[in-house]
């Protein structure tokens, strides 16, 4: 086949690749220039350069959205989970999986993104009694929809199809068992994603999307149905916690205090304004950015060190030859 200059990358497997261009898809492997120059490999949702006339993938193309997390383990490291995604629908079942704490991490990640975040309740015929439980999710959301709906029995899907239009990209995300590929199955009409049951004990469920891939959806958007995920480790500015956590930056204003830390102070407006446990997560999120800044700074510190280290000791090696 004719490859072309340029295509998206809609599944990444260990270096394998599938890559789309206007209605064909093609496998890819990398160019060794890519392997020998880049510190960064393609992920789904990828605009990349073919090397000419190959199906060598050369560069990737600057992302306008990247959704990440802290890679799992001790490691300070960024896992790449989604890029160029215009909206991120983060998903929670309705039977159990409902945890607003796990939800502010989500959105928290998503604000950072530069997507924008939807919160889709998920399993609405199995909760009770649905108000409290809404108006909880729309005081967590901040300002971003709240949809109501169940993919199992295809109740209000259609709202989630309603907020894309044709050439827009948007992900799923969310725990195991959340109904996130059940309910890409009800977006496309046919049965494309495996699903299993979730345990009883606590409503999660196993891993049935092992590996990230968009789908092309019969109004002419993009959807990426990703994993469950079973941490979710903040990788984030702090910066981002403003955008989440929009009604404690609006409440802090009338704070008596310009530098007000909201936990012990006189005059406080965010204490007497906030649900306390919300106001419990603010804190420990921040804490938690805030260390993760300081580790980050302290990796960048230490690469720089071992870059000179290694100059002057070539330096060294020329110096002697001569």
């Amino acid at each position: 086949m004719k490859y072309p200059e340029c295509a998206r990358v809609v599944r990444a497997s260990h270096e394998l690749y599938r890559l789309y261009f206007e209605g064909q898809e093609f496998a890819a492997t990398l160019s060794g220039r890519l392997r020998m120059e880049s510190t960064t490999l393609p992920v789904t949702g990828d605009w990349v350069e073919l090397r000419p006339g190959t199906n060598a993938i050369d560069r990737i193309l600057p992302r306008s959205t990247q959704f990440s997390r802290k890679a799992a383990g001790d490691a300070v490291a960024e896992q790449i989970l989604a890029v160029n995604i215009d909206t991120i629908f983060v998903v929670t079942g309705l039977d159990g999986d409902f945890n607003p704490r796990r939800l502010e991490r989500y959105l928290l990640l998503v604000n950072d993104s530069r997507a924008s975040p939807v919160l889709v309740l998920n399993k609405a015929d199995l909760c009770p009694d649905l108000v409290p439980v809404v108006n909880e999710a729309r005081a967590i959301a901040a300002g971003a929809p709240v949809l109501v709906i169940s993919a199992l029995l295809g109740t209000a899907i259609e709202q989630v199809a309603d907020l894309l239009s044709p050439g827009e990209t948007a992900a799923l995300v969310g725990s195991s068992g959340a109904g996130k590929s059940t309910l890409v199955n009800r977006l496309l009409g046919r049965e494309s994603q495996r699903t299993s049951e979730v345990r009883e004990s606590d409503s999660r469920g196993r891993h049935t999307t092992t590996d990230r891939e968009l789908i092309l959806m019969p109004g002419g958007w993009w959807l990426m149905d990703m994993p469950g995920l079973r941490e979710v480790q903040l990788w984030a500015s702090p910066h981002a916690l403003d955008s989440s956590f929009s009604d404690v930056a609006e409440l802090a204003v009338q704070c008596r205090f310009r530098d007000c830390t909201h936990a012990f102070e006189p005059g406080c407006a965010v204490r007497g304004g906030i649900d306390p446990a919300r106001l419990e997560s603010y804190h420990k999120l921040q804490r938690e950015l805030h260390h993760l800044a300081r580790q980050t700074d302290i990796n960048v510190a230490q690469a720089e060190k071992r870059k000179w280290k290694q100059i002057h000791k070539s330096m060294r090696h020329v110096d002697k030859r001569k």
